[in-house]
Formats: C-alpha cells, sequence, structure tokens
C-alpha cells in the first residue's frame, strides 16, 4: 500500500510541475505571440479563447503520459514484474484525463470557431454533431478523445506484455488524426508539416512519457533502477533525435527569411528550440553519469530523480509553448494567393515545370517519415555490422552494400523526382509504384537484416523485450506466417494491383497524405514478402523448392503483364476528376500518359524479375554444390561404402535382368 501510496505521489508531481509549467508558459507564449486575441467575426469570449489551449495542454500532456508509459513499458518491463501492472495503471489513469481533456478541449473549440454559446437546446447539438461527424478539425478531434477512452478501458481489462505492445499501437495510431489538423498542416508544403508534426508527436510522447512512467515505477532495487533508467535512455535518445529533426522541418516551412525569426512566430520558436537544448544538454551532462552510479549509490538515484523534476518543468514549458505556437499567426500567414491553378486546389501545390531527364535529378520533394526510415534503417544496419566485426565475427559486404542501396533507393523514390511529380502524371506513379513493389525489395531481401538483428543485439534475460525479442515475436506470429508462405505472399503481390487501381483505394491514395503514406508502406511490404518467398535468407515459414520458386515467379509476372496491358489498351481514363483536371500543358495527354504507365507496368518488371530468376537460380545451383559436397564427405567418411551398395544394387538388378530373359 505504501509503494503504491508512493508511487501516486510521484504520478501527481509529475502531472503538477508538467502542466503547471505547461500553462505557464502558454499563457506567456498567448500574450506574446497574440493568439489569445479577440476574432474579427463572432467571438465566444475572452474566457473560451482562454480556456481552450488550457485544455489543448492538459490533454497534449495527459496523451503524452498514456502512450508513452505504454511504450515505455513494452520495451522495459518484463512480463511478470509488478511494475508493468503499475505501469498500465498509470496509462489507464493518464488516458482518463485525456479522454476528459480531449472532450472539453473538442467543445471549446467548437465554440471558438463558430463563436457560439453553450445551449441546451437541440440545435446546439445538431451542430455540435456536424462538427463531429462532418467538419475534418470536429472528427480529428472526436477520434483523438474515442481512442482515449478505448485506451483507458484495454488498459484496465489486459495485463500482458503483448496488450502493452498493442495498446502502445493503438496510441500511437491515434496521433494522426492531430497531426492531420495540426497548426502547420494548412501550408503550403502540406505532406511534409503533416509528416514533420506526426513524427514531432511521436518524438515527444516517447520522451515525456517514458520519462513519466519512470519516474513514477522507478524500480524495487537500485540495479532494477539502473536497469530501467538505460532502457530509458536509449529511448530518449531516439526521441531527441526525432525532435530535433521534426522542429527544424517545420520552422522552416514557416520561417521562410531572416527578418522572420523575430516575429512574434520566431520568437516562440526559439524559446521553444531554447528549452529543447537545455533538456539535451541535461541528458548528455548529467544522466550520463549518474546512470552507471544509480545500482550502486542511493545518493545518485536521488540526484537522478531529482534532476528528472526539473526536467519536468522544462518539458511543460516546451509543451507550453508548442500550444502556444499553434495560436500564433505565422509569418507571411495572411498574404494572398493570386491566379490559383487546378493543380493548386487539387494538391494544395503548384503544378512543377516540365519533366526531362534532367529534372529526375534536380527536382525533390522531400518526405520526413520515409527519409528517417531510410536513413535510420541504414544507420542502424551499420551499427549492427560494427558490433559484429568488435565481436571478430564477419559479415558479408554484399549483404550491407544491397541493404544501403536499397534504403537510397527507397529514399530517392519518396523524396526525389517520382514524388514531385507522381500526382501529376500517373507514368511516374506507375513507375514508382513498380520501383518499390519489386525493385526495392530484390535489394533488401539479400541484406537480411532479421538474421543480422539476431546475430548483432543481445537476447535479454528477464523476460522483458527489448527490439530483437519484439521483432522475433512479431515474425513468429501465426499472422506472419500466414502472409509470409509463398503462395500467400505471391496472391497479395499480384492481386495488390487490381485492389488498389480498380477501387477506391487508389482515389484515397492519390488525395489523401495518408492514403498516401499506407501505399507506399503496402507495397514496400508487399514486395518484401514476396522476394522474401523466393530469395529469402532470413528464416521463413515455408521454403518452397527452387523449381517451384520459378514456376510461382513466372506466374506472378505473368499477372502483372496482364495488368499492364489492360492499362495499355483501355479507353477511360483512370481518376479522370484528378489526373485529368490537372491543367498541365506540357506532356503527353492524360489517356496518353496512362498507356505509357501501363507499358511502363508491363516493361520495367522485366528488370527485378530477371534479378530474381538470376538469383534463384544462383542459389539452386549453391545449394546443389553444397548437397554434393555433403554426400562426398559423408561417403569418405563411410570409406565410399555408399558407392559399394549402390553398385552391389546394380549388380542385383543386372543379374535379375538376366534370369527374367532366360
Amino acid at each position: 500500500m505504501t509503494q503504491s501510496l508512493t508511487a501516486t505521489k510521484r504520478a501527481s508531481a509529475a502531472f503538477g510541475l508538467g502542466i503547471g509549467a505547461a500553462v505557464i508558459a502558454l499563457i506567456a507564449g498567448l500574450l506574446i505571440g497574440g493568439g489569445a486575441a479577440a476574432t474579427a467575426l463572432a467571438d465566444a469570449g475572452e474566457f473560451v479563447r482562454l480556456m481552450q489551449p488550457i485544455a489543448k495542454v492538459v490533454l497534449n500532456f495527459s496523451m503524452a503520459v498514456a502512450v508513452g508509459t505504454l511504450i515505455f513499458a513494452a520495451f522495459a518491463l518484463p512480463q511478470n514484474s509488478p511494475l508493468l501492472g503499475k505501469a498500465l495503471d498509470l496509462a489507464a489513469g493518464a488516458s482518463v484525463l485525456w479522454a476528459l481533456a480531449g472532450a472539453l478541449n473538442f467543445l471549446l473549440t467548437y465554440l471558438v470557431i463558430s463563436g457560439s454559446s453553450i445551449s441546451t437546446d437541440a440545435t446546439f447539438g445538431e451542430s455540435l454533431w456536424m462538427f463531429a461527424t462532418s467538419i475534418e478539425l470536429g472528427t480529428a478531434l472526436a477520434q483523438n478523445a474515442a481512442a482515449a477512452v478505448l485506451v483507458s478501458v484495454l488498459a484496465i481489462a489486459f495485463r500482458s506484455l503483448t496488450a502493452t505492445a498493442l495498446l502502445a499501437a493503438l496510441g500511437l495510431a491515434s496521433l494522426v488524426p492531430l497531426a492531420l489538423i495540426g497548426h502547420a498542416a494548412g501550408t503550403a508544403n502540406h505532406s511534409l508539416a503533416v509528416n514533420a508534426i506526426g513524427v514531432h508527436l511521436v518524438a515527444v510522447v516517447i520522451w515525456v512519457g517514458g520519462l513519466v512512467a519512470l519516474f513514477t515505477l522507478r524500480g524495487n532495487s537500485s540495479q532494477e533502477s539502473s536497469t530501467l533508467t538505460k532502457r530509458y535512455s536509449s529511448l530518449a535518445l531516439l526521441a531527441f533525435g526525432l525532435v530535433s529533426v521534426s522542429g527544424v522541418s517545420s520552422a522552416l516551412i514557416r520561417i521562410k527569411t531572416f527578418e522572420d525569426i523575430f516575429s512574434s512566430y520566431g520568437l516562440l520558436v526559439l524559446l521553444k528550440v531554447a528549452a529543447l537544448v537545455l533538456l539535451g544538454v541535461l541528458g548528455a551532462l548529467y544522466r550520463t553519469r549518474l546512470i552507471s552510479k544509480i545500482a550502486d549509490s542511493a545518493p545518485a538515484i536521488k540526484n537522478f530523480f531529482g534532476l528528472v523534476l526539473v526536467e519536468f518543468v522544462i518539458m511543460g514549458t516546451a509543451m507550453g509553448l508548442a500550444t502556444a505556437l499553434g495560436k500564433t499567426p505565422t509569418p507571411g500567414a495572411a498574404e494572398w494567393i493570386d491566379d490559383i491553378t487546378p493543380a493548386q486546389l487539387l494538391t494544395g501545390e503548384p503544378l512543377p515545370p516540365e519533366l526531362t531527364p534532367i529534372r529526375f535529378l534536380t527536382e525533390w520533394r522531400f518526405d520526413l517519415v520515409w527519409a528517417i526510415v531510410s536513413f535510420g534503417a541504414i544507420a542502424a544496419y551499420l551499427l549492427g555490422v560494427r558490433k559484429l566485426a568488435k565481436r571478430g565475427d564477419s559479415w558479408p559486404v554484399a549483404r550491407t552494400v544491397s541493404w544501403i542501396v536499397g534504403m537510397l533507393a527507397l529514399f530517392y523514390v519518396t523524396s526525389g523526382a517520382l514524388n514531385a511529380y507522381q500526382e501529376y502524371l500517373f507514368s511516374i506513379h506507375m513507375i514508382g509504384h513498380m520501383i518499390l513493389a519489386m525493385g526495392i525489395p530484390v535489394l533488401l531481401v539479400p541484406g537480411a537484416p532479421v538474421t543480422l538483428l539476431m546475430r548483432a543485439v543481445e537476447k535479454r534475460h528477464d523476460d522483458s523485450r527489448g527490439v530483437r525479442e519484439w521483432v522475433l515475436w512479431a515474425v513468429h506470429t501465426k499472422y506472419a506466417k500466414f502472409v509470409a508462405n509463398p503462395i500467400v505472399a505471391a496472391v497479395l503481390f499480384a492481386s495488390s494491383l487490381v485492389t488498389f487501381y480498380y477501387t477506391p483505394l487508389f482515389a484515397w491514395a492519390t488525395s489523401e497524405h495518408i492514403g498516401h503514406m499506407w501505399m507506399v508502406a503496402h507495397f514496400l511490404i508487399t514486395g518484401y514478402l514476396f522476394a522474401q518467398a523466393l530469395i529469402g535468407i532470413d528464416p521463413g515459414p515455408v521454403r518452397l523448392p527452387y523449381a517451384a520458386r520459378l514456376l510461382l515467379l513466372i506466374a506472378t509476372m505473368a499477372f502483372h503483364a496482364f495488368f499492364g496491358l489492360s492499362l495499355m489498351s483501355g479507353s477511360g481514363l483512370l481518376l479522370a476528376d484528378w489526373y485529368g483536371a490537372m491543367g498541365r500543358t506540357w506532356g503527353e495527354a492524360p489517356i496518353d500518359d496512362q498507356h505509357t504507365g501501363g507499358a511502363i507496368a508491363w516493361g520495367i518488371g522485366e528488370i527485378p524479375t530477371a534479378m530474381l530468376t538470376i538469383i534463384v537460380s544462383v542459389q539452386w545451383f549453391k545449394s546443389d554444390a553444397r548437397d554434393a559436397k555433403r554426400l562426398d564427405r559423408q561417403s569418405d567418411r563411410s570409406g565410399n561404402r555408399d558407392v559399394e551398395d549402390y553398385n552391389q544394387m546394380l549388380a542385383k538388378l543386372a543379374a535379375r535382368d538376366e534370369r527374367g530373359k532366360k
């Protein structure tokens, strides 16, 4: 009971310091940036204008604690530890506060944008319902609040480590609606703005929520506290990197000139940057010095968690400034756009210049999420190789090169000219699709990332799950075994074409940012599963004979060819209200461009098909050679007894034939 009360007091202290500092920083930020000024048209009143951002601050902090605690628990806590139950209790309690603050923020946001006041008549209720179901802002806020309720209920109902990880995934998914409506989501570079906010939210959730969980739980011994602190530090380092990258990206979108730095918005950005830098300095100078002493020194534990209290104040300040930024007009926000084009109406971006060969190298449209994935995967892979080398173990250079080239190709497809033009030219979209589904996986699969992970990362022995354990758990689930089955992988790979292009999924992935992100992930994963079934080095559920693999490859590629032919010969334009309405004055006509895309779908598959055929054939040859060597060694060990037995069998057969002739 005493330990539970202590944990409750710690949680209350964390919430009090964090939210208190956030509210103070918020009010200061609103005064600096003018975010609480009365609206020009209908005004909801000063009380509502002030309470809405305060409700949002409480929402953000409690959401960070709830989701961050789940992530920390899934990564750091053992399955049967009493701390896992306490972590789920903390997440459930924070989720309740998150839901209440979310509901209040939803109501106050409606009052602010509508300029109305609370009423008991039916019209007010109908308007509120319309805001929740028909207006993007209201729908996003309602979805986030509903997710909070769901997380709170499930955190109480389920107590396993697997359930904790799934709840953490649900909590991260609840951040997506907030990213789509964030204060930078309406800028000209919409996709970069949304990605920057999304990455920023994820990083803050991991950083703030994990620290609250660490401070509240601590551990039942010095050794346990040391272990948990080291594991949190790994998460905090990742979060700090993501916050830095996403913060710089968001600032560059809004602050375009040197003079913008001295605007109210720029001043708030500088204050927020100062808070984040201070957090980074504290982490680098103090936490690293104290972590090694926690296991052996009670004063070190006291000093460390005293430092954590200071960090709560700084984190709260940063969150309050971030909320104030969302209410502050950005530099150039009032600029009027003349002569808006059809392309701008559809995509939010001006029509790019005519695509020429040189522009395949010079035109870029940066995608922050996939850039982080690409370069993060390269860095993690090289760290694994380096760890093996330090241990004296070798790792084939060809695998490393294949992985790096594959990830660089992913970066180019998602951030280069293909991404810059794929919304305007169906043919460019198809090139990107083919490379994602057929080219990049052929490079990534030979890299054998799971095998490298198993060899490079040490296994945990306390029944907790780190990156190694979670990856192995994921690849051994029944669902993973099902989709990784060669037949299923081939069906998913081939059927995705028809399912995607001849259903509303194509329109969703083309016109909506989240749909585009799903499309990239889907084609990359299905292509990876198919390539893994054919040429995979990592262990898989079923291994087909090499002859069967070649037949499966031929059948699947034939389906691709028929799909390409159908596009080449089709007379109807896919997404006519998109590709046909761009107002392009250069390039092929939309229907001709679609025919070109069909030819690409038919022809470009020949290159990865040839690569897959060569790799399967080489693996087949090497497998036969290994089998032959194994049989030769076995024969040598037995003194050629197997050869003698074989000759005796032939002699008996010959003798039987002779008797049959007589």
